[in-house]
C-alpha cells in the first residue's frame, strides 16, 4: 500500500493552521484517541504525542490504553504493526503516512528467512538447538516466523538478557539473529562470544552453496541487515570528538557498527541513552551516536543543568522515513477520524494497519515470550 495524495484542504494548510486543527481534534476525541510519538520523530509531531518512547514501549502503552478506540502511531510501519498485534480487537491503529517504512525491517524478507532456516537446519549437526531471535525492528511476518519456531523477540535494551536466557538454558544453542547484524554482534561480543564464533548470513547470496564448515563453530548466525542512520557514525568521528574535548563522553546505539561500538565510552539503547545522560553530572559533555531529532531534544532538555549534548556526526543522521509524518498528514488522519466518529457507516478510516489473525497469533507468541522473560526488569 502506498500513501494517497492529501486532499487540498489539508495539503495547503500552513503550520499554525495545522497545529490548531490537531489540538481541536485531540480535544474533541479526548480519551478515545491516543497519539504515540517515537523518540526519532520530528518536533512538530512529537509535541502532540500523549506518550513518547521507543517502538516496543509505545506498543505496550497502546495496549494499556483500553479506553482509546483510535491509536495514531507517529513512527514507522513495523511499529504500528506491533501495536496492532498487542492491542485489543476494538482498537484501531492508524499510521499517518503509509510510506513511513524502515529499510532495516525490509532487509529481512520472509522467503529468504525461511530459506536460511531450512539450510541451517539441514547443515547444523544439532538442528534442534537452532533458536531464532528477532529484533522488534522487523515486520510482523518475521515476528510470526519466530513465534512459529519457538523463538523470541528482543529490543536493543533487553537483547543481552534474551541471549543470556537462551544460553543459560542450553550453552550449545545456536542463535539465528535478525534482522540487524550489528545489535547481535555487539551484544554477543560484550558477553564474551568471539568474532570467529559469529557467522554473517548474506540473504542475497543467489543460491550460492553454503557448507556446514562455514558456520560449524558459530554460536550466533547474524542476518546481514543494518540501520542506515546508525551506519553514518564512524570511529573517525569519535577520535575527532575526543581530540576537540578530552572530557567528552561518547555514547552510541548498538545498531552502530562493531568498531564504533568498541571505540565509544558507552553503548546503549534509545531509552538507555536518555537515562544515562539524564543521570549525568552537571557540566559533563556528551557526543551521541543516534538519530538527530532525539539528540537535539536531549540537548535542549539538558542545557539548564549545564550538560552539553551534541550529535556525534557532522551530517544530519535523520530518519527520513520517520520524518514523512508531518503536520499535514497528522492533521489529515485526525480529521478523518473526526469524520468517522460523526458517521462511521459513511466514512472509511484510511491508513488503518491491520495484521492478519494468523500472523498476529504467532507474532504475539514471540513478543509475549520476551515480555515474560524480562518481566520485572527495567
Amino acid at each position: 500500500m502506498k500513501q494517497t495524495p492529501l486532499p487540498e484542504k489539508t495539503q495547503y494548510l500552513n503550520t499554525d493552521q495545522a497545529f490548531q486543527l490537531i489540538r481541536q481534534t485531540k480535544e474533541l476525541l479526548a480519551e478515545r484517541l491516543v497519539i504515540l510519538g517515537h523518540h526519532y520523530q520530528r518536533d512538530e509531531i512529537f509535541q502532540f504525542a500523549d506518550f513518547a518512547g521507543d517502538s516496543l514501549k509505545l506498543s505496550q502503552i497502546a495496549a494499556e490504553q483500553k479506553q482509546a478506540e483510535f491509536i495514531v502511531f507517529c513512527g514507522v510501519h513495523f511499529m504500528a504493526e506491533s501495536a496492532d498485534v498487542l492491542s485489543t480487537p476494538d482498537q484501531k491503529v492508524l499510521l499517518p503516512h503509509l510510506d513511513a517504512g524502515c529499510s532495516m525491517a525490509e532487509m529481512a524478507d520472509l522467503d529468504q528467512v525461511e530459506d536460511c532456516w531450512e539450510i541451517l537446519r539441514a547443515k547444523l549437526p544439532h538442528p534442534e538447538k537452532l533458536v531464532p531471535i528477532n529484533y522488534v525492528n522487523s515486520t510482523a511476518d518475521i515476528k510470526a516466523f519466530c513465534g512459529r519456531h519457538g523463538g523470541i523477540c528482543c529490543t536493543s535494551g533487553n537483547c543481552r538478557q534474551i541471549f543470556e536466557w537462551v544460553w543459560s538454558r542450553d550453552p550449545d544453542a545456536v542463535i539465528l539473529f535478525l534482522p540487524d547484524q550489528h545489535l547481535g554482534r555487539n551484544t554477543a561480543y560484550a558477553m564474551g562470544v568471539e568474532l570467529e564464533q559469529m557467522f554473517l548470513w548474506d540473504p542475497t547470496r543467489n543460491n550460492e552453496p553454503v557448507g556446514a564448515e562455514q558456520f560449524a563453530d558459530s554460536r550466533i548466525i547474524l542476518w546481514d541487515g543494518s540501520c542506515c542512520v546508525h551506519q553514518e557514525f564512524t570511529t573517525e568521528q569519535i577520535e575527532k570528538a575526543h581530540a576537540e574535548d578530552p572530557d567528552v563522553k561518547v555514547i552510541v546505539h548498538p545498531e552502530c557498527n562493531f568498531d564504533v561500538a568498541q571505540s565509544a565510552d558507552y553503548v546503549g539503547s534509545t531509552e538507555q541513552i536518555l537515562n544515562v545522560i539524564r543521570a549525568a553530572e552537571a557540566g559533563s559533555s556528551w557526543a551521541v551516536g543516534t538519530e538527530v531529532n532525539m539528540v537535539n531534544r536531549l540537548k535542549n532538555e539538558m542545557a539548564p543543568r549545564n550538560i552539553k549534548v551534541r550529535l556525534l556526526s557532522d551530517t544530519a543522521c535523520l530518519c527520513e522515513d520517520m520524518s514523512r509524518i508531518d503536520p499535514a498528514h497528522l492533521t489529515w488522519i485526525l480529521d478523518r477520524i473526526g469524520e468517522y466518529v460523526k458517521a462511521p457507516k459513511d466514512v472509511e478510516l484510511p491508513n488503518k494497519i491491520t495484521v492478519s489473525e494468523d500472523i498476529k497469533r504467532d507474532a504475539r507468541k514471540a513478543l509475549e515470550k520476551m515480555l515474560d522473560i524480562t518481566a520485572g526488569s527495567k
